[in-house]
């Protein structure tokens, strides 16, 4: 059986310094590998036995990273094994074959964005008219597809986040929030879009998927089964629908044991457990 595994990477499988959450002693932490360096600084890590487990299954398995990272911040991450042939860039917006974005693919996106949402360029005034000077970091735009700000999230007002998804509902976007970046994403751009997409390219009989923020949400209910960390956005809500596990593992932590959890399912698979893959169906396939 053909297993296409594809996962979040920020909080999912990698970690800043800041987002480790190392609860151990000292003397019982764990072994950290450097997968990103940015500005001649180690910047992202994984456990060293996080790295051979992802080592091992890209070889058995169609591995996809899935991130809402724009191309340029994904091409700094040198993770462990083959480069992936496929990544999902942008949240959806670009899917990149063999490092390069798929033109095909960038045309359906852009039609379907121009189709059912309210302009990048509407949702992008309003964000910076309803932000405050006072907590308000920076403010951009990701490959000309979303826009995100970065907050001082002390500062934050509780209300805000919440007044801004209610607005952005009305305009077909969404709102998450992530550690101190606020994205307003448009709703058709999608992980689980792109992940259908290579669904149908790749052949695979079966879909496992890993993520914690709210714009993972649609890839973890595309997918056959899927695990969620014990932190983030959909950890903080006790977001758990029937395919998905809820993890007790935070931190670095969590990204270990997802790939022991990926390890064990593709294992099983070998072992000649079948299935459909949930959510693609002949009608389903392709954008959507």
């Amino acid at each position: 059986m053909t297993s296409l595994i594809t996962s979040d990477l920020d909080r999912t499988l990698i970690y800043s310094a800041a987002a480790l959450q190392l609860t151990v002693p000292d003397p019982l932490a764990p072994r950290l590998l450097c997968v990103e360096v940015y500005e001649s600084k180690p910047l992202s890590y994984m456990t060293e036995a996080a790295a051979a487990l992802l080592g091992e299954l890209v070889g058995d398995a169609v591995f996809v990273p899935a991130t809402t990272r724009t191309r340029r911040q994904y091409a700094r991450i040198r993770l462990p094994g083959p480069a992936p042939r496929y990544a999902i860039c942008a949240n959806g917006g670009h899917l990149l074959v063999d490092g390069e974005s798929d033109r095909d693919w960038q045309r359906a996106v852009a039609a379907r964005l121009a189709d059912e949402c309210a302009s990048l360029a509407e949702v992008r005034a309003h964000l910076l008219d309803a932000a405050d000077p006072a907590w308000l970091l920076k403010e951009r735009v990701a490959e000309d597809l979303f826009a995100y700000l970065v907050v001082e999230r002390s500062l934050l007002p509780e209300d805000w986040t919440r007044e801004l998804s209610a607005w952005a509902e009305t305009k077909g976007w969404t709102v998450s929030l992530q550690g101190r970046k606020v994205y307003a994403v448009p709703k058709p751009l999608t992980k689980s879009a792109a992940v259908r997409e290579l669904v149908r390219r790749t052949g695979a009989e079966r879909v496992l998927a890993a993520g914690d923020s709210l714009l993972d949400a649609d890839l973890l209910l595309t997918a056959d089964h899927a695990w969620r960390p014990g932190h983030g956005e959909l950890a903080d809500t006790g977001w758990a629908p029937q395919q998905v596990t809820a993890l007790e593992e935070q931190g670095v932590a969590a990204g270990e044991e997802i790939l022991r959890r990926f390890t064990a399912m593709v294992t099983h698979e070998g072992r000649g457990v079948t299935g459909p893959v949930r959510g693609v169906t002949e009608a389903g396939r392709g954008v959507a």
